[in-house]
């Protein structure tokens, strides 16, 4: 079992700056790939972002791309988000994913998710 404790959301104005930070506790996080999701009330779940525990690539949405940096630091047991030049469209609920298999991560198919963290851009 893999326990995932999302945080650092808050209310930012559009063009300002957010970390997401996931704690993660249980088994090893080195052996999990991570992501982050964003879900607005109405709407299903979207990817965002990954991290493979394999090669540390990364994965991003065409949206985020260029404002947005997936972490991953496994001695503090923690996956980031970095988010920049945050947009009004950025808001929703952050929830961070991990799985063995960056693929199930990236389709959204992750074994364990966090309870979510609320990210409000204002315009």
């Amino acid at each position: 079992q893999v326990h995932l404790v999302e945080s650092g959301g808050g209310l930012v104005q559009a063009g300002g700056s957010l970390r997401l930070s996931c704690a993660a506790s249980g088994r090893t996080f080195s052996g999990y790939s991570v992501g982050w999701f964003r879900q607005v009330p109405g709407k299903e779940r979207d990817f965002v972002a990954a991290f493979s525990r394999i090669d540390g690539r990364t994965y991003y949405a065409d949206s985020v791309k260029g404002r947005f940096t997936i972490s991953k630091d496994n001695a503090k047991n923690t996956a980031y988000l970095q988010m920049n030049s945050l947009k009004f469209e950025d808001t929703g609920v952050y929830y961070c994913a991990a799985d063995s298999d960056v693929i199930s991560v990236v389709g959204g198919e992750s074994e364990y998710w966090g309870q979510g963290t609320q990210v409000t851009v204002s315009s």
